[in-house]
């Protein structure tokens, strides 16, 4: 097996690529990685002296780039390429559309040049929110942030070239994801490495926004299920069916780190914030996947990666 991990060196990826080797002997894993703020050689190091693995630093709408790494041996691309934080698609979402838009139709030009299969490593956010009820895979898209909206425009150009051009495509749409290697903006290990520098936590609002979420190893596996078992131009949404609103998940760590609510800061809410995203998952567990990790023991080992791993994370830190 001959695969191409675009945005390897992120934080899903780079979970993908270890889960990849260890469950597959025979695979063999270029890494395409722009090494933007959030690409961190260090999460694949132990990879460097690996015969099965090659990284290529450059930018996935590279076309020059692209054109010396595909070839007709390749057998899937799985795009995780992409600008993720709403906050800063928030303060400017020119890097969105290039990394999120332009490079995924770049990919795609390829994968169709080379007849290719195609995974789209998408989210729960291309829906919008909703106080009650769970996105199925044919949902309208009502992105709210720009983040979102150039992760939908990425999976109708995804879907368009299984319409137009019948290229093997699927989409994956996975609730939150938590665990090792993820980078220390998003609010679980914002939170945990703030508390171990004896720092407060920013909370939006009042914490009432509700999330689905799902360990990484877990969505590394889901994917896995709809490499192995998925229709060909198939959406699957994956989640975890675990349902919190951000106070409790911050009265969780804080509880797990023995500190109590004095540590918490509320600040203004987040323009535009979403109020709730949750996944119907039936499709993907008709393919026979379900959950290894239980949320407990899922927080637990992330908490427990994050005080061992305290080298890996202090140097991303800004302040």
């Amino acid at each position: 097996m001959n695969w191409i991990v675009t945005g390897g060196c992120g934080f899903i990826g780079s979970n993908f690529i270890h889960y990849a080797f260890q469950k597959y002997e025979d695979v063999e894993i270029t890494n395409i990685d722009k090494l933007t703020y959030a690409g961190n050689p260090e999460n694949l190091r132990n990879l460097e002296n690996n015969p099965h693995y090659k990284f290529f630093k450059g930018d996935i709408a590279d076309y020059s780039l692209l054109s010396d790494i595909f070839n007709k041996d390749i057998d899937l691309v799985i795009n995780f390429a992409a600008e993720t934080h709403v906050d800063r698609s928030i303060e400017g979402g020119d890097e969105f559309i290039n990394t999120n838009i332009l490079g995924t139709h770049a990919l795609l030009k390829f994968c169709l040049k080379y007849d290719i299969r195609f995974v789209q490593i998408s989210t729960d956010e291309v829906y919008g929110s909703s106080k009650e009820g769970y996105f199925t895979e044919n949902d309208i898209l009502e992105p709210s942030s720009l983040y979102s909206s150039s992760k939908a425009g990425a999976d109708l150009l995804v879907k368009s070239y299984d319409v137009t051009y019948g290229l093997s495509v699927n989409i994956t749409r996975s609730s939150n994801n938590f665990g090792p290697y993820q980078y220390p903006e998003k609010l679980i290990p914002l939170f945990i490495t703030n508390l171990m520098r004896k720092k407060k936590v920013p909370v939006y609002g009042t914490g009432q926004n509700i999330r689905e979420w799902i360990y990484v190893e877990d969505n590394c596996s889901s994917i896995d299920t709809v490499i192995q078992k998925g229709k060909k131009g198939e959406i699957y949404n994956l989640g975890s069916g675990v349902e919190k609103t951000n106070l409790e998940i911050t009265n969780l760590i804080l509880s797990k780190l023995g500190y109590g609510k004095e540590m918490i800061d509320f600040v203004p809410d987040r323009l535009g914030h979403d109020f709730r995203y949750a996944l119907d998952t039936t499709k993907i567990r008709n393919l026979g996947w379900r959950p290894e990790f239980s949320f407990e023991e899922a927080f637990d080992l992330t908490i427990d990666w994050y005080k061992k791993n305290q080298l890996w994370w202090e140097p991303l830190l800004v302040t």
